[in-house]
């Protein structure tokens, strides 16, 4: 692995680090308040920096130039990932105890990877400015994709949830149409499809909003680690890390095996691009995973430890995956 990669993942935990330090130290708890801090800064990136970032990101996007291929055989094995382990938790779902937003949760956690902190990086270092195109041309759909997709899930769930409680519509056509309503007017959906009806109109972005909107978007990635460390002094690691290991495994060595073999036995791919979007699946998985699970208060701990724990797996597996790729040339 790259020095410069190397490099980013101490610094990535060194900010954790700090994130745990203040949480152990209580620094950001008001005397006499019962407010979780590790929440605030949560709805804080949920509602504020992270769609000014989205909002940004899919207003800018230059669909001409876009690597579709490369793109269809990363997405399809990515999606069949989530959707499959969303599945899995459905049908394993024993406990009337667990929240009902749990199966969404552990699927945006085994497919949601570190895409800009670790990833460009990592993309940058090992395949040059060819490769580095290649990869942000993913990470500009990664969230639209992704994020949209376990957001229409979760709410489906929670309507479901709250039909059979009594407390919405018993019609099933008023439970999809409050489903999708959900779905839509959600601080990480809505400002995508803006963004997107934005940039299929060709208008421009101010000057001034663009840099109100970049500033806020630059404050993502430090806010989230910071996140990070929060929660893990907040909720532990006690009794999660058996599924954060579980977590890290279907992430790291699962959903890059799917995307390898569906991307160049199925689609074809070879090369650069089959080696950029593997590497790309392998990266550990992204705070957006914490920030969603924060969001509909489900499985926080279990979440910050797979996304610890995946972090530190990433310096022994991603060597791994560069010489299976290599036998492949």
């Amino acid at each position: 692995m790259s020095a410069l990669v190397l490099f980013k993942l101490l610094a990535i935990f060194v900010i954790v680090a700090i994130g745990w330090i203040v949480g152990r130290l209580k620094w950001l708890h008001s005397p006499g308040s019962p407010a979780d801090p590790a929440r605030t800064l949560a709805n804080a990136a949920y509602y504020i920096f992270v769609p000014a970032l989205l909002f940004r990101t899919t207003a800018r996007i230059d669909f001409r130039t876009m690597p579709w291929g490369t793109l269809v055989a990363v997405f399809v094995p990515m999606v069949a990932m989530l959707l499959a382990v969303y599945a899995a938790q459905h049908r394993g779902a024993g406990d009337p105890a667990r929240p009902v937003a749990a199966p969404a949760v552990r699927a945006i956690s085994a497919v949601f990877g570190n895409t800009v902190q670790i990833g460009i990086p990592m993309a940058a270092a090992l395949f040059g400015e060819a490769g580095l195109a290649i990869h942000l041309a993913v990470v500009s759909l990664h969230a639209l994709v992704l994020l949209t997709l376990t957001t229409a899930l979760v709410e489906l769930d929670l309507a479901r949830a709250e039909r059979r409680l009594g407390r919405a519509p018993t019609h099933l056509a008023r439970t999809l149409l409050a489903t999708a309503r959900h779905t839509v007017i959600h601080p990480v959906v809505l400002p995508v499809l803006i963004g997107l009806a934005w940039n299929a109109l060709g208008l421009p972005v101010p000057a001034m909003a663009d840099e109100i909107l970049r500033t806020l978007g630059q404050a993502v990635v430090p806010l989230c680690l910071v996140l990070i460390g929060l929660s893990l002094a907040h909720y532990g690691v006690r009794g999660a890390a058996h599924a954060a290991v579980g977590l890290t495994a279907l992430k790291m060595l699962v959903l890059p095996a799917l995307v390898l073999a569906v991307a160049h036995w199925g689609f074809g791919l070879a090369g650069l691009p089959l080696a950029v979007i593997v590497m790309l699946a392998a990266l550990p998985i992204g705070s957006n995973a914490l920030i969603f699970a924060q969001r509909y208060h489900t499985l926080e701990a279990e979440t910050t430890t797979a996304t610890v724990f995946s972090t530190l797996a990433f310096v022994v597996i991603a060597p791994l995956w560069l010489a299976v790729l290599s036998r492949l040339h």
